[in-house]
C-alpha cells in the first residue's frame, strides 16, 4: 500500500494526515503502526523521515504526548524490547548529525518546572548483570584539533530559599 501526495513545481506539496475523531464521553481513538513479524530474516522496520532542503533547514520530527488538562499528561516509551534466548536487546542511540560549517546538534536532556512540587528527575541507570562485569556509564567531552577541548560540568541545584542540593561521587559496597 502506498500513500503519497504528488510532486509540487511551485509551493508545498500535500499533506497526509492521520487521525481519529475526538470523544464526549469516553477514549479518544488510538492510531496504531505495526510491521508484521517473520520467521526467516530479519524483523520488519518502522522508518520515520522528515523532508530533506537543499536550500532551508530540513523538516523536523516532533512526538508529542497527549495534554492532561486536570491530570497528568501521557508518557512516551522509547524503548528496545527483550532479546530471545540468544543475542542481546536493541539498541538505543540518540545522536546528532555532523556539520560541515558551524557547530553539529545538541542534545538536551531534562524535565519540566513545577510550581506545587519538586522538579522532575533524570535518571541515567544501567541493568544488572550475573555474568559478567557490570555495565559502565561513560561520560566523554568533545575532542578539538585547534582549541581546547570540551568541559564537563556538574552542578548542583540552587536553593534559593534555603541550602543548595548535594553532590555525591562514590563507589557502592
Amino acid at each position: 500500500l502506498i500513500f503519497s501526495t504528488g510532486t509540487a513545481k511551485a509551493g508545498n506539496s500535500g499533506a497526509i494526515e492521520i487521525g481519529t475523531g475526538a470523544s464526549t464521553a469516553g477514549r479518544g481513538g488510538m492510531v496504531q503502526v505495526t510491521v508484521g513479524s517473520g520467521t526467516s530474516g530479519v524483523g520488519g522496520v518502522v522508518m520515520v523521515d522528515a523532508g530533506r532542503s537543499t536550500v532551508h533547514t530540513g523538516g523536523a520530527v516532533s512526538l508529542s504526548s497527549g495534554e492532561g488538562t486536570s491530570t497528568s499528561s501521557g508518557a512516551i516509551v522509547i524503548r528496545s524490547i527483550n532479546s530471545g534466548t540468544t543475542g542481546v536487546s536493541g539498541m538505543l542511540i540518540f545522536s546528532t548529525g555532523t556539520a560541515k560549517t558551524g557547530n553539529s546538534g545538541a542534545i538536551q536532556v531534562g524535565t519540566g518546572a513545577s510550581t506545587a512540587g519538586r522538579g522532575g528527575s533524570v535518571l541515567v541507570t544501567v541493568g544488572s548483570g550475573t555474568s559478567s562485569v557490570g555495565g559502565s556509564v561513560q561520560v566523554t567531552a568533545g575532542r578539538s584539533t585547534v582549541n581546547t577541548g570540551g568541559a564537563i560540568s556538574i552542578a548542583a541545584g540552587e536553593g534559593t530559599a534555603t541550602t543548595s542540593g548535594v553532590i555525591t561521587i562514590r563507589s557502592t559496597n
